[in-house]
């Protein structure tokens, strides 16, 4: 979801520098200078955006975590009564 977000601000800066809505970069920088805003605008956009999806991935991996923890504790505790 990341890469769409930034590939659709690629594109859309893309063709605002070469309409020249936004100044193009120096020489044959232009391509360099598109990539360069493209991951300064992506950035914040998909942090706001994408926030519910990161949010449950990091619930799903607290669960695991806390179920192999305590898988290890009960593995530990198995081999102290042995």
């Amino acid at each position: 979801m990341r890469l769409g977000i930034f590939v659709g601000c690629f594109l859309a800066l893309w063709g605002l520098v070469h309409f020249g809505i936004l100044p193009s970069g120096l020489g044959d920088s232009n391509l360099l200078w598109v990539l360069l805003l493209a991951i300064v605008v992506s950035a914040p956009l998909s942090f706001v955006v994408l926030r519910k999806q990161r949010d449950a991935m990091s619930e799903q991996i607290v669960v695991k975590v806390d179920r192999a923890k305590e898988r290890l504790v009960a593995h530990q505790t198995q081999e102290d009564g042995v």
